[in-house]
């Protein structure tokens, strides 16, 4: 349900249980974290999903089986975030709950229109993950970050990009070409050059 294809440097992750909005198991979480683990190898991660939603967090029943807390979703967004080389989250739909960590940990956002961002932590009575309303209102700012993560809103895509949280909408049969086409300087480039220039973007 996690499939990884590598072309040369380029690498695309896909989660791919459009039947389930995408849910994230145990299992496929894991996977994700290997992935995200192994991209430091990778020149540009792209992640990616199927069907209309780009993933809706945890599986209800891993949920209410303790998967909402699971240290897992912190190893995730800290092992994207440490890709040296360039990470695009292209959101083919709505990305919600502990997925926003996988957006947020990315270098870039892009979306199809008509998807929605949102993080139900508040109505749900977990926490969010530990760095990710950091990351949030490094992008947003705090009271947008409170919007999302204490009054619940869920934020269409169009007003996110307005907001700073999503970089480009694409219609969907191009979304793909676009990540692609945004990660041409980075994989022409040699790894360290692309390493050095973010850090220095920090």
């Amino acid at each position: 349900m996690i499939s990884l294809a590598r072309e040369g440097g380029y690498w695309l992750a896909v989660i791919d249980r459009p039947e389930k909005a995408n849910s994230l198991t145990p299992e496929m979480l894991e996977r994700l974290c290997e992935i995200a683990e192994a991209a430091r190898e990778a020149k540009v991660l792209v992640i990616t999903g199927t069907g209309r939603v780009f993933s809706a967090g945890a599986d209800l029943d891993a949920a209410r089986a303790g998967l909402a807390t699971s240290p897992l979703w912190e190893r995730l967004s800290g092992a994207l975030a440490a890709v040296p080389g360039l990470s695009i989250c292209a959101l083919n739909g709505t990305v919600a709950g502990g997925a926003m960590g996988m957006a947020l940990a990315c270098d870039l956002r892009i979306a199809v229109p008509g998807a929605k961002v949102f993080y139900p932590v508040m109505a749900l009575g977990f926490l969010p993950q530990p760095s990710d309303p950091a990351r949030l209102a490094s992008l947003v700012g705090p009271a947008r970050t409170k919007m999302i993560l204490m009054a619940g809103q869920k934020v269409p895509v169009e007003e996110a990009r307005d907001w700073g949280l999503i970089d480009r909408i694409v219609v969907p049969e191009d979304l793909l070409v676009t990540a692609r086409a945004l990660a041409e300087d980075t994989l022409a480039a040699d790894p360290s050059h692309a390493a050095a220039i973010k850090a220095l973007i920090g």
